[in-house]
């Protein structure tokens, strides 16, 4: 984001302050609207990556023919429909097919697709395409639990609700052992 489009977007968030009411020149609210545009631009950063860039350098030839699942990685993102956050978990496997990945680059990958206004729906599918096309796996599985604030805050205000979403690829989709076993790891 370019300074012009920074101050932009501040001028804009001072403007939704006074249409709500607010007064921006308030003490409190002086350096709201540059601090939210800071904030607005780390949280879509992700529009900014590439995800292929995001692990050159970290895929290895590797002869390893079992499961490797990572899971737990923290991830927080802004639903595209009310931009509220949603936050959870993502949960992934692969099968590898003579190449592997490191570790640490799963979870930035996991982080670019995140920092995008999102439904988790297609931020499941797009981790999963991704490292499938990257990677060329046997399979994949990639599950996510998180809680939204769209539902949580306003509308139904269903604060105890969650929603868990997968999408298996290879081996994951077509075999129910092979699911049974990723989904039994990962405590689902």
């Amino acid at each position: 984001m370019s300074e012009a489009q920074k101050t932009n977007l501040a001028s804009s968030i001072k403007n939704i302050l006074k249409y709500i009411n607010e007064d921006p020149t308030r003490e409190g609210l002086v350096n709201t609207p540059d601090r939210y545009a800071k904030a607005l631009q780390f949280l879509t950063s992700g529009y900014e990556k590439d995800p292929k860039k995001v692990l050159n350098g970290a895929i290895f030839e590797e002869v390893y023919d079992q499961m490797v699942v990572v899971k737990d990685i923290e991830l927080f993102s802004l639903c595209e429909h009310h931009m509220l956050p949603f936050f959870g978990k993502a949960h992934l496997a692969y099968i590898p097919n003579g190449r592997i990945v490191g570790l640490s680059k799963v979870a930035r990958m996991v982080d670019v697709f995140a920092r995008r206004l999102q439904v988790q729906e297609r931020l499941t599918t797009q981790i999963a395409e991704t490292l499938s096309s990257l990677l060329q796996p046997r399979g994949i599985g990639v599950v996510i639990e998180a809680k939204h604030l769209c539902m949580m805050m306003r509308g139904v205000e269903k604060q105890n609700s969650s929603m868990i979403t997968s999408a298996m690829l290879g081996e994951f989709r077509e075999n129910e052992a092979t699911r049974k076993e990723f989904l039994s790891l990962i405590n689902i």
